[in-house]
């Protein structure tokens, strides 16, 4: 999930997992999802990918050490 802020301020929570497309259009990122939901933020089209990339990774980070708690031990 990554936390953006709508035209009047209002912060949203958006799943990452879900944005397909990041479009510029002036001062203005809109953002559209999987489920044809669209969001018009603040943040720019650098911004969100800056906060989707981060969420991967912290989210690709926690899988990896899930697994590494998981794995059988070699004798």
């Amino acid at each position: 999930m990554i936390r953006l802020h709508k035209l009047n301020g209002q912060e949203v929570v958006v799943n990452a997992e879900l944005v397909e497309t990041v479009e510029a259009h002036g001062t203005e990122t809109v953002i559209r999802l999987s489920n044809s939901n669209r969001f018009v933020v603040r943040e720019s089209v650098d911004d969100v990918v800056q906060k989707a990339v981060e969420y991967r990774q912290v989210v690709n980070a926690a899988n990896k050490e899930a697994k590494s708690c998981h794995s059988p031990s070699l004798p």
